[in-house]
């Protein structure tokens, strides 16, 4: 079985066509978020693969959570998983040979992040030998030191001015030719920091600020791009607002929350941390089921990011400290173990039937991801979508390299 390789030329419109049919036709499953709906819209279409993921347990649906194509369910989700792993394939970008740099480069870098960069950097295949790097959204501008430290000139553009300054103090201590410029990437003054001789760079920049810089670097002419976006729903917009043709002509209308979608896989977690978000979002979810009966409405009613030391409260304080932070009337005592035990099996349910959800992920991502290569190949850039690394080392491992 051959690889797949990574999309360019013609196949990023035909993908782009696929993924959007997709999506369109099967919005019923992937928009309802079961944790904020007791029934869910298609069980009324699908009631035996309802049924059958009500009854699985909150291990089993963990235990697949990160790769829901390969659970064996009723129908229809072996088709929509088979349809999801085809319209998901991009291969890997070809990878460059890249010199091991000295340790002195790996200072103040965790390792994860410096395996991220370094993986990046051996995929920047480009006809033209950049002439000056552009971190764009950069921190202290590690990934833009991995790529400059052959003395290739390199500017930095960060918000933070404590980042900035430790930035600087690096590439000094380095001897590399580096600036770093403390500047709001959303700010009209950023367009003045990208000129045509600049190859633009940026690892898992949020939402508007990669958004910006594709703007921003194809109004300038900067020659060459390599972008890793990241955080899709990090929008000022209460939409998505479409950046290429295709995208504009699409009838697909996604809300903040269908941008969050993307980024739902579970991230690495200790046992700990994993013990505590399952607490919480058992308890939300009981509290939830309290909140309806007191209302008298039966609706989701959202509620604030609680302190971790919201956990060790007595179930009932928790649910009666709640009702007062949310203005809702004082509780009658009632069976709170019994109300608890149910917030937990109304947490395996919502795991259970977020797996249909899930295979939405990565074509949702994918759309994401080709409005903006789409985009740039209006602007007069040959683009290719590909891998950078595996998704163990970070789920968002697609990278958007673009050169006029």
């Amino acid at each position: 079985m051959t690889s797949p390789a990574p999309l360019k030329g013609p196949h990023l419109r035909e993908r782009f066509a696929a993924l959007d049919d997709f999506l369109r036709t099967h919005q019923d499953i992937w928009r309802p978020t079961p944790f904020t709906e007791l029934r869910l819209p298609w069980e009324n279409q699908h009631p035996e693969l309802a049924n059958w993921l009500r009854q699985r347990t909150l291990v089993e649906a963990d235990t697949i959570h990160n790769h829901p194509e390969r659970l064996q369910a009723p129908a229809p989700y072996p088709q929509l998983a088979a349809q999801s792993a085809a319209l998901s394939q991009v291969g890997e970008l070809p990878a460059i040979h890249t010199e091991a740099l000295p340790t002195a480069f790996t200072v103040d870098v965790p390792g994860r992040k410096w395996q991220q960069i370094d993986a990046f950097a051996s995929r920047l295949l480009f006809c033209q030998e950049p002439a000056h790097w552009l971190d764009w959204c950069a921190g202290k501008g590690h990934l833009g030191r991995r790529l400059a430290h052959d003395g290739t000139p390199l500017t930095c553009i960060e918000l933070d001015p404590q980042l900035v300054a430790s930035g600087q103090h690096l590439s000094q201590r380095l001897g590399l030719t580096a600036s770093h410029h403390e500047q709001d990437a959303l700010a009209e003054s950023a367009a003045k920091r990208l000129s045509a001789d600049h190859t633009v760079v940026a690892l898992h920049a949020c939402g508007d600020l990669h958004v910006r810089l594709l703007q921003l670097a194809s109004a300038a002419g900067c020659r060459q791009l390599a972008v890793v976006p990241c955080c899709y729903n990090r929008i000022q917009t209460s939409d998505y607002q479409p950046l290429s043709a295709p995208a504009k002509a699409s009838t697909l209308r996604l809300s903040q929350a269908d941008l969050r979608l993307p980024l739902s896989e579970t991230v690495t977690a200790g046992a700990r941390v994993r013990r505590q978000r399952d607490q919480s979002m058992a308890r939300r979810l009981a509290f939830d089921l309290l909140q309806r009966e007191l209302r008298g409405e039966d609706h989701y009613l959202s509620t604030p990011s609680l302190a971790t030391y919201w956990l060790d409260k007595p179930f009932a304080t928790y649910c009666h400290d709640l009702c007062e932070l949310k203005g809702l009337p004082t509780p009658l005592d009632r069976d709170w173990m019994a109300l608890e035990a149910a917030g937990w099996r109304r947490l395996a349910e919502v795991r259970n039937l977020e797996l249909p959800r899930s295979l939405f992920r990565r074509p949702l991502e994918l759309w994401l991801l080709l409005d903006r290569t789409l985009f740039l190949e209006e602007q007069g850039y040959q683009v290719t979508l590909g891998s950078f690394c595996p998704p163990q080392l970070t789920p968002r491992n697609i990278l958007l390299l673009a050169e006029r």
